[in-house]
């Protein structure tokens, strides 16, 4: 693509398309889940698995168990038998009765908040030999992510709290622990991959984002308030996947990271980010009109960051398809913007689930596949010095024509919502989308950079 076919024109705006109707996962995927799980314990040569959560990081537990440990910690013990147990704090022992697969509860008072009644004579190491811990297993255990250092032993490298992996150490031989959080993140991993069922779970989140994004962006007026923003950004009493950002001019000042009463004024850097389960919608530019209104030093930021950040976005969304390596994605992002030169450090695409960040198979050198059921994110992120930065950030499902047919089939609302996209991305935008690219919101490629003017977005010609 030339950037030259790149302007910033009169575009209609995308259509807000959330159903505000969230889908509870199906037994049958729940089951499926499992399924998955014990068949990766069966292929790392792994006896049990014990999936530590905290209310930050759930996902993994969240994924077999259905709920999240809300202000505690908690803890599944899942053996290669099937046969599972559910270690939960004070508050939370009552919830077992809801997990989406059969558990034994133990109660487990050292999950509970601070000086809340521990009233048990048993240690740790105790209540988690209730689970049939014993010795000589061999256990992963799983906390939010893997690790990918070249210096250090990986499988030895615990993301949970030191007092529990010294209570596994005492009940199993250190040298048969073992982290295992790749059954769930990694390149093979069972969470990386969605079934139909999942997709249409996770799309109400990303739409959501979306919707909140397109309300946030008309509200974008001069003297707006960070918290009138943040305001738009947060709905329905819906679970944030990450800290919303509404920041007018300098963000994180003094290390606030949350909306302030700071009111927008023309000229400002503007960033705004939302996340919910499943998607993430971001938008960065500044509070101009137009390109006169740029502070002086930053009048070429469409020349000099802005179209070629879009090209890469628009080469991406028309690229990516099943079948393709992250390490392909990779060197075609670094072809149209040099990563020498655009200064992006992080990978260029990832997975996205429950968190706003579940992993990635898109990095230098990747040999990683882009599987059909991927959910993945368009982050590319440009800095460069003495600019503001800019991001069209959504949401997007890679699936094969297996995939899409199965979709239609069965949930042809959902099928016909993902067209009406696609079809927007390519008469408004100019944006061809890859055949097995399917919108997951209604504002993907959706990008204004001067924020103050609500007719104008970026589109090829």
């Amino acid at each position: 693509m030339n950037v030259d076919q790149l302007v910033l024109g009169e575009v209609r705006a995308p259509q807000k398309d959330c159903t505000l109707r969230p889908i509870i996962l199906s037994d049958a995927t729940m089951q499926a889940r499992k399924e998955k799980i014990l068949a990766g314990m069966r292929t790392e040569g792994l006896d049990s698995i014990a999936v530590y959560a905290d209310l930050e990081h759930s996902g993994n537990f969240e994924y077999l168990v259905g709920f999240v440990p809300r202000f505690e910690e908690a803890m599944l013990i899942l053996h290669i038998t099937g046969e599972a147990f559910l270690i939960l704090g004070n508050e939370n022992l009552n919830k077992a009765k809801y997990a989406r697969l059969p558990v034994t509860a133990i109660h487990a008072p050292h999950f509970s908040l601070p000086n809340q009644p521990m009233e048990t004579n048993k240690s740790i190491t105790e209540i988690l030999a209730q689970a049939n811990i014993t010795a000589g297993m061999r256990v992963g255990l799983v906390g939010w992510k893997m690790f990918t250092s070249k210096t250090e032993d990986n499988a030895k490298l615990f993301d949970i709290p030191y007092y529990i992996v010294t209570a596994m150490q005492e009940l199993v031989k250190s040298e048969t622990l073992s982290n295992a959080a790749h059954i769930f993140v990694g390149s093979d991993g069972a969470r990386t991959v969605c079934n139909a069922d999942e997709i249409a779970h996770y799309e109400f989140g990303a739409s959501l984002a979306s919707d909140c994004m397109l309300d946030t962006l008309d509200a974008m007026v001069e003297g707006v308030s960070e918290m009138e923003l943040g305001d738009k950004l947060n709905r329905y009493g819906q679970r944030n996947s990450v800290v919303t950002i509404a920041a007018t001019g300098t963000r994180f000042e003094k290390g606030y990271l949350y909306p302030r009463d700071k009111k927008s004024q023309v000229g400002d850097r503007i960033s705004l980010t939302v996340g919910y389960k499943g998607g993430l919608s971001s938008r960065v530019g500044y509070a101009v009109h137009c390109a006169e209104e740029l502070p002086a030093e930053v009048a070429d930021y469409m020349e000099v960051v802005v179209k070629p950040y879009y090209n890469a976005i628009c080469t991406w969304l028309e690229t990516l398809k099943c079948g393709m390596t992250g390490g392909e994605v990779y060197d075609l992002v670094d072809r149209v913007l040099p990563k020498r030169q655009y200064k992006w450090e992080l990978c260029p695409g990832h997975l996205v689930a429950d968190e706003e960040w579940l992993s990635s198979p898109i990095y230098e050198g990747s040999t990683d596949r882009l599987q059909s059921g991927m959910l993945l994110q368009t982050d590319i992120i440009p800095s460069i010095p003495g600019y503001g930065g800019a991001s069209v950030e959504s949401t997007i499902c890679l699936a094969d024509a297996t995939l899409r047919e199965q979709i239609a089939r069965e949930n042809p609302a959902l099928w016909e919502r993902m067209q009406t996209r696609r079809r927007y991305i390519a008469d408004e935008l100019g944006i061809t989308l890859s055949e097995d690219v399917l919108p997951m919101c209604s504002t993907v490629g959706y990008m204004r950079p001067y924020m103050l003017d609500h007719k104008r977005a970026m589109k090829r010609v």
